[in-house]
């Protein structure tokens, strides 16, 4: 017999926050349904770990669901779907809505690069008989966290001829992986003594690819001169073509279950696809929108998103104006009348390292998507701060649609901080506010994140653009 609640027990309900665990507040079928979105989450990121790879994969997605490429003087009507490549690294898909674009546009903006490590233009050395690549990392990494992991090549070369020849080695059953060494503890004595940011260094990030010099050659380049010759029959190209190179270098490892309750998922690059891809499935599961809808699934966001191919440039922004055109509306007006979600993650509260949290104001694993107001660092520097209009808006939403949902800062106050692309929509004049999942380990070769988040994040996207 359940036992009355007390009236302080219905006043702490009325009156009190009450984020709790998903598996406590919402059903079993909807856990199913989690964990049954989760596994095409994980295929999606088996075959995207480059943003390269993730555009092929989202077009070869919304093709299959009806999209057809963007032409910007065509007159489309309501229910149409068009997606927009921006060189190969950025993607725009959107349906045309119901209403006229005067009315704004629905935004959903996730990116899809992820901190890594590049290739130098002239990458290829020799040294003691081994052949190595020089790097330059690419986003926040801890250096050390790189080292002695089996790593996968990725990108593109482009040929004297103009012929674009696409690399992955490291990712096929049987493939050969690479390396980053380290110092054994025997001998790392000094090395053990410096900080933590300080005992890898970035010119440290050579990756071994070799140790069989070419046969009969002379020389103190026998190694190298092997690795250009077996880099030369496979795929024709000569130490020149690295500098028409976008080469990359990520973790060779498969996403996977976590826990013996397999509720999360370990894998490189959540940030940011896992929101991405919750974003990109909501625009593909819609029909016919009230307004029109659109999923911006950029590049350089890890870099600070300047570039052609980043939200710091006009790409967004002229897309509008494009459709915007197509009703004789003039462009600003659309996006002063536009709502964006800015999907991108936030930092999961860390049990093991609770000193650089503040918890009343932390995100947790299962407890829904996180609505992050202001990012920036410190004194909010460098962020949008959502307004309390918009909020409200998009919390009456969430909580009309039954989604479980938190709010979260990146850290404590002085403890640093972090930035999303929602500046730069807000810089358009578009109400933005940061909604995503929570992560642990971000930024590490191997993150961690919710099943149950994801799946309330794809919620979240999908009722937006219902709304």
């Amino acid at each position: 017999m359940s036992k009355e609640k007390s009236a302080a027990d219905k006043l702490r309900e009325e009156l009190l926050v009450q984020n709790k665990h998903m598996a406590k507040v919402v059903s079993d079928d909807e856990i199913n349904k989690a964990f049954e979105f989760s596994k095409g989450y994980m295929s999606f990121m088996k075959k995207a770990k480059t943003e390269r790879e993730a555009v092929k994969e989202i077009e070869k997605m919304a093709y299959e669901k009806g999209f057809e490429p963007f032409v910007p003087d065509k007159k489309y009507k309501p229910g149409d779907k068009v997606i927009y490549n921006n060189r190969g690294k950025a993607v725009i898909l959107a349906v045309i809505g119901k209403k006229s674009i005067k009315e704004g546009v629905r935004i959903s903006a996730a990116h899809i690069d992820s901190p890594r490590i590049d290739l130098k233009p002239n990458p290829l050395y020799e040294d003691s008989e081994l052949a190595l690549f020089k790097t330059h990392y690419y986003g926040g990494i801890k250096k050390y966290q790189w080292t002695a992991i089996p790593l996968s090549l990725h990108g593109v070369v482009i040929k004297a001829n103009g012929e674009k020849v696409e690399i992955t080695i490291g990712e096929a059953e049987g493939e050969p992986k690479f390396v980053i060494t380290d110092l054994l503890p025997h001998l790392g004595q000094a090395q053990s003594q410096k900080k933590l940011g300080e005992a890898i260094k970035g010119e440290d990030l050579n990756i071994v690819v070799g140790s069989l010099p070419l046969k009969d050659a002379e020389g103190g380049d026998a190694v190298k001169l092997n690795i250009m010759k077996i880099l030369n029959e496979k795929y024709g190209i000569t130490e020149v073509d690295f500098r028409r190179a976008e080469l990359e270098i990520v973790p060779a490892f498969d996403p996977s279950d976590i826990g013996f309750d397999r509720s999360m998922i370990g894998a490189y690059g959540h940030d940011d696809r896992v929101c991405a891809y919750p974003a990109l499935m909501a625009i593909l599961d819609s029909k016919e929108p009230e307004h029109t809808i659109m999923t911006v699934l950029t590049d350089k966001e890890e870099t600070g998103s300047d570039g052609n191919t980043g939200l710091n440039s006009a790409y967004l922004k002229y897309f509008i104006y494009d459709l915007a055109a197509m009703e004789g509306v003039p462009g600003y007006r659309v996006l002063s009348k536009s709502e964006c979600l800015s999907a991108d993650v936030n930092a999961g509260f860390d049990p093991t390292y609770p000193e650089v949290m503040e918890r009343n104001n932390s995100a947790y694993l299962n407890r829904g998507v996180v609505l992050t107001k202001y990012t920036g660092s410190r004194g909010k520097g460098g962020t949008s701060d959502a307004s309390a209009e918009f909020m409200g808006k998009v919390i009456s939403l969430f909580e009309r649609a039954g989604i479980p949902w938190q709010t979260g800062e990146l850290g404590k106050v002085d403890e640093g901080g972090g930035g999303t692309v929602a500046k730069y929509v807000a810089n358009l004049d578009i109400d933005v506010v940061d909604v995503g999942v929570p992560v642990l380990s971000m930024h590490s070769p191997y993150e961690i994140v919710s099943k149950l988040d994801l799946y309330a994040a794809y919620r979240a996207f999908y009722e937006f653009f219902k709304d």
